[in-house]
């Protein structure tokens, strides 16, 4: 079994095959919500320089063939550039895969090449999707230099074969706090193998999250600050990091900025700890340690700190809460009494529990618990259309779409009041289902276009206060829907990954991992058949946590496919979330 597989079915994941150009799966084995990075740099190639009385076609083409160096350097890609484009060549701005080798073609203007296939990826690793159509020819401008034919005009880009880039680089994530600085949110990146891993990640952590996540999430590493050199590794496992510039680094600051480091770093299989500097001064840890461990910082986990490993579900119409083995019956009248619920959703702490009444038309949310307030069920949601299964949040708000006649509202309950939220390319769509990620950064939402269904996110933004303030236009991900196939449930199978359930036949199903920053999967993903009649999916953030498939009296495990039996009367089942 080769180890993007191995991995795939570690972290309790099930894809669909398909023709992919990005990885979103690499040598990762996730324990909880974070992963672990191989660091396999790939085969050794050392790309010749340019060679006397080369021709323009045969420069560019040997051009492009030096950007493939591994380990990744592009000192000699540079020997093919004039003195001028090699002052003001910057490669590091952007990676551009393509699927097939361009051939170079000689023009009145230079050299043209026509990438096909070709994806792109902006300077931090993050996937930005297909390269547009107008960028996809690219003129090469030629000068004389000292008797030899040189490139006078370069894009600022790494230029390389999708194949190498996938044999490379590793998919991984940049961990960045909330608004409020309560929970990290992770921004999935591709970072390269090998000895650059700790670097990569470390520099494009303290590059930040941009202008446009600027009301999404932020960084406490301060903007002033920059990584001068290399990150180094010890034999022990210590990672050194060295920053500079001139900054403030309050208590409060110096340990969510270590927090950032260590979930971003505990990636790499090689670091057990991390100790930064400061233009060369140690800079004070948390209690006093020198050096701050890896597995740190848990009560920012993106997953929820703390949050409840139980499933919870509707039997009979009533809310039972357990195991596979074992789901009983809450306290308080949610448990005791039919009241009609068809879906609901619970908080992260297992105290609340939000639920859709009647036909759809009402929304009750109740406490859970022995006291005597929790016996209180209150209706905060009244004279709805159809109204789609809560979902909640870190910050224990309850999310739900309403399904109107005029397309989908957004709605939020927070603090017992109800809020609406106008989401761009989601707001008045056929909505047929949606989930909140925990740490209230991202909602993403199965659509309904043109007869098929599409897989969306839009990102929440807030207030520095946590208020919720707007969110960005839903944008698609995922390839579901793309051979006209429904996607029948979504969950999420960690903090930056959605499992989408797809009938295939009424008592066949796949279920397909897709990462929300729409990048797809690598061609050796696993593909898996489960011959139930599944209904919905119960997943959750954290990858230790199995990912179940929800079929009348069975329940099915879709790592292992182990079906355990359960009360028919079981029509619901859920984590928290």
């Amino acid at each position: 079994m080769n180890r993007a597989l191995a991995s795939a079915v570690a972290a309790g994941l099930v894809l669909l095959a398909g023709c992919v150009r990005v990885p979103t799966e690499g040598p990762v084995e996730e324990t909880r919500s974070e992963g672990r990075v191989g660091s396999d740099p790939g085969v050794f190639i050392d790309p010749r320089p340019p060679q006397a009385g080369e021709g323009p076609a045969e420069i560019v083409d040997h051009f492009l063939d030096a950007m493939q160096a591994t380990p990744i350097q592009t000192q000699t890609a540079r020997q093919f550039l004039s003195q001028d484009a090699d002052a003001v060549w910057d490669p590091g701005l952007e990676t551009i895969t393509y699927a097939e080798p361009p051939a170079p073609v000689e023009t009145a203007d230079g050299v043209q090449v026509t990438l096909t296939g070709a994806d792109r990826l902006d300077g931090r690793g993050a996937w930005q999707g297909p390269l547009p159509a107008d960028q996809r020819e690219i003129t090469f401008p030629m000068v004389m230099e000292d008797g030899e034919w040189r490139i006078d005009a370069a894009p600022d880009a790494l230029i390389v074969p999708e194949d190498w880039f996938e044999s490379r680089y590793v998919p991984a994530s940049l961990y960045f706090f909330d608004p409020t600085d309560s929970i990290l949110a992770p921004e999935p990146i591709y970072v390269p193998k090998g000895e650059q891993l700790a670097s990569s990640l470390t520099k494009a952590l303290v590059k930040g999250p941009g202008d446009e996540l600027g009301r999404v999430v932020q960084s406490a590493v301060p903007a002033e600050l920059e990584v001068v050199v290399g990150v180094r590794v010890s034999a022990e496992g210590e990672a050194v990091i060295p920053l500079a510039g001139e900054a403030q680094l309050t208590a409060a600051t110096i340990e969510l900025m270590m927090a950032q480091f260590a979930w971003t770093l505990r990636q790499d299989a090689a670091i057990e700890s991390i100790r930064v500097t400061l233009n060369g001064d140690p800079v004070p840890l948390p209690g006093g340690v020198t050096s701050y461990r890896v597995d740190g910082g848990g009560e920012f986990d993106p997953a929820g700190f703390q949050a409840s490993p139980l499933l919870y579900g509707l039997r009979d119409g009533r809310v039972v809460s357990g195991t596979p083995s074992g789901l009983s019956p809450v306290a308080g009248p949610l448990g005791t009494r039919n009241l009609g619920l068809r879906s609901i959703g619970t908080s992260l702490d297992a105290t609340a529990v939000a639920g859709v009444g009647g036909e759809g038309t009402s929304l009750l949310l109740g406490e859970l618990g022995d006291s005597a307030e929790s016996m209180r069920v209150e209706s905060v949601v009244e004279n709805a259309t159809d109204l789609l299964r809560p979902s909640w949040d870190f910050a224990d708000r309850a999310w739900v779409v309403d399904r109107t006649t005029a397309g989908a509202r957004v709605l939020y309950v927070f603090e017992g009041r109800v809020q609406g939220l106008r989401v761009p390319g989601l707001t008045g769509a056929n909505v047929r289902s949606f989930q909140v990620s925990r740490d209230g950064t991202r909602l993403v939402a199965v659509v309904r276009r043109d007869g098929s269904d599409a897989l969306v996110v839009s990102r929440i933004e807030h207030s520095p206060t946590g208020r919720v303030v707007g969110a960005t236009r839903a944008e698609r991900i995922g390839t579901g829907g793309e051979a006209n196939l429904p996607i029948r449930s979504i969950t999420w199978s960690s903090p930056a990954r959605i499992a989408m359930l797809i009938p295939l036949t009424p008592t066949l199903a796949h279920v397909e991992l897709v990462s929300v920053d729409g990048s797809p999967a690598v061609p050796e993903a696993a593909t898996a058949s489960i011959e139930e009649r599944l209904v919905s999916l119960a997943g959750s953030p954290y990858p230790d946590e199995p990912l179940y498939g929800l079929a009348r009296g069975t329940l099915v495990e879709v790592v292992d496919q182990k079906s355990t039996s359960i009360d028919p009367g079981v029509t619901t089942l859920v984590y928290v979330g």
